[in-house]
């Protein structure tokens, strides 16, 4: 059984942010490690899509670098994360046509609060998303 609720470590929750704060107009991506399913490892990864700044696509030779790091580390899949420079932290169409790994959490980062930033979880498959609660250590 799923997971409805998981816990995210300060260190992670803050780089992910940061990350975020760092391209406040163009979508920020990337990949987390997990080691025994405790998330332990971001791996930013740079969006090559043709509008990054209202879609992701991973860059596909950073992508298998940091699945390599994860091997040489002991890691699995965690999560893939990206950032919603001006949209709430809600799966777009777009995410829930592309997922394409059902077994690894979706975290999508929103800048578009009022000086607050909002990170949700989501589990999708076959294009539907269920929002995991999220705990941020």
């Amino acid at each position: 059984m799923l997971a409805t609720a998981i816990q995210i470590p300060r260190k992670i929750t803050n780089q992910l942010l940061h990350f975020a704060q760092l391209s406040p107009h163009l979508e920020i991506c990337g990949l987390i490690g997990s080691l025994d399913g405790e998330p332990c490892h971001c791996y930013p990864v740079s969006n090559c899509a043709e509008r990054p700044e209202n879609r992701f696509q991973l860059d596909p030779q950073e992508q298998i670098t940091a699945f390599s790091q994860m091997r040489e580390r002991g890691e699995r899949l965690f999560a893939i994360y990206h950032s919603h420079p001006g949209a709430p932290a809600i799966p777009s169409p777009t995410d829930l046509a592309l997922a394409a790994y059902p077994q690894a959490l979706t975290l999508i980062i929103s800048l578009n609060t009022k000086g607050v930033l909002e990170m949700r979880g989501y589990r999708i498959a076959d294009q539907k998303a269920q929002e995991i609660t999220l705990s941020l250590g």
